[in-house]
């Protein structure tokens, strides 16, 4: 038969991990080829343009446009502070002169006579790229970035919002089936990355941004309670710029979803160590999954290197989840993978898969109703 494949998550104890850091625009790279950096190590820097502030002379002067020239006191490319004189009439007989002061510090930009405005040029903004994960520096792109490559543990989740943060990770739950309340969070968890079990609460997620931890990740949460966190509705777009104070990913999806013990089990492995978390979701073309980085100390143990799945590959023993009622949220593995397609109580036809669930009961499904849990 043909091969089949379908999307999956990614969750191991072992890759080799390497991450672009560019400026939006062209700046200073600080850090060269064969350097160490750890994530929050500055790699580059650069300064935005200010804002532009417009100043209509002509219309504060009462003049025309052609005459603001010779009411000018200061010169294209001339530093101005609040409050200072920018232009000035001559009066009468040296009295009665209008004067227009700055409103923003900055730099003159341009000064027309044609439109009688004023462009004054807000201060640059200082833009700093960090590195976001500890590691190796192995690619240096004058002017723009670099890429860092480092061994890493990594866990990749259904969804997340808030963007890149870093922190030590600290179990708020003993086991993967546990709901994360407020109750679980401590003082302690400070600038921590909290892993917790099944769906997290709003209380939990409030509790977290009060003692100021990086990151809260559990299996799932409750879109009213996402909803009531952001303000508004989120749309098919990308997440990851929310100013919420703290970066919050599920593992699993939305309401009562206990975290894969699986996943679970490889986060509590690492507890006490730093972690790299990127809230950032997309679920369009140019797909992006919210992730948890966990760079390691030592290379483990991996067997020969060779994977024992081809990457995307439905085959039979794979682990996979099943995103659709009547079996959302489960993880079990394919035991069949029949070639003819089959008739679904809607009455249409699908390519489907058997899966062996947990409990040993062997359940078809549609092969779009599930993902790959990548290894």
């Amino acid at each position: 038969m043909a091969k089949a494949y379908t999307p999956g998550l990614l969750v191991t104890g072992f890759r080799e991990h390497r991450c672009r850091r560019i400026l939006p625009i062209a700046g200073e790279v600080n850090v060269s080829i064969g350097d160490v950096v750890t994530a929050n190590d500055v790699v580059a820097e650069t300064n935005l343009p200010g804002d532009v502030n417009p100043v209509n002379l002509a219309n504060q002067l009462s003049m025309p446009a052609s005459d603001v020239m010779d009411c000018v006191v200061v010169n294209e490319g001339d530093t101005v502070a609040v409050g200072d004189v920018i232009a000035q009439t001559k009066g009468i007989f040296g009295f009665m002169k209008t004067s227009i002061t700055s409103k923003v510090a900055g730099t003159v930009e341009t000064i027309s006579p044609v439109t009688g405005q004023m462009i004054v040029r807000g201060a640059p903004l200082p833009v700093q790229v960090r590195a976001y994960i500890s590691g190796q520096v192995v690619n240096v792109l004058p002017g723009e970035g670099c890429e860092i490559e480092a061994n890493v543990a990594y866990v990749q989740g259904i969804f997340g919002v808030g963007g890149e943060t870093a922190g030590s990770i600290k179990m708020a739950c003993s086991s993967h089936d546990e709901e994360l309340d407020a109750h679980h969070i401590t003082e302690d968890m400070a600038g921590a990355v909290v892993v917790g079990g099944a769906r997290m609460t709003a209380a939990a997620v409030a509790r977290a941004r009060e003692v100021a931890a990086a990151a809260i990740v559990s299996g799932g949460i409750d879109d009213a309670d996402l909803k009531d966190m952001l303000g508004y509705d989120l749309g098919v777009a990308i997440t990851g710029r929310e100013q919420l104070g703290i970066t919050v990913i599920v593992t699993e999806g939305f309401g009562e979803i206990a975290m894969a013990a699986r996943t679970f089990e490889l986060l509590k492995s690492y507890a006490g160590t730093e972690a790299s978390v990127n809230g950032a979701t997309q679920i369009r073309a140019g797909v992006m999954r919210p992730e948890i980085v966990i760079p390691l100390e030592s290379t483990p143990e991996v067997g020969d290197g060779k994977r024992k799945y081809e990457e995307g590959q439905l085959e039979i023993g794979r682990p996979v989840r099943v995103i659709r009622d009547p079996y959302f949220g489960i993880i079990g593995e394919v035991s069949d993978l029949p070639s003819e397609p089959h008739v679904l109580g809607s009455g249409s036809k699908a390519r489907v898969l058997e899966v062996k669930l947990p409990t040993g009961e062997h359940a078809i499904v549609p092969r779009a109703n599930v993902e790959l849990i990548e290894e």
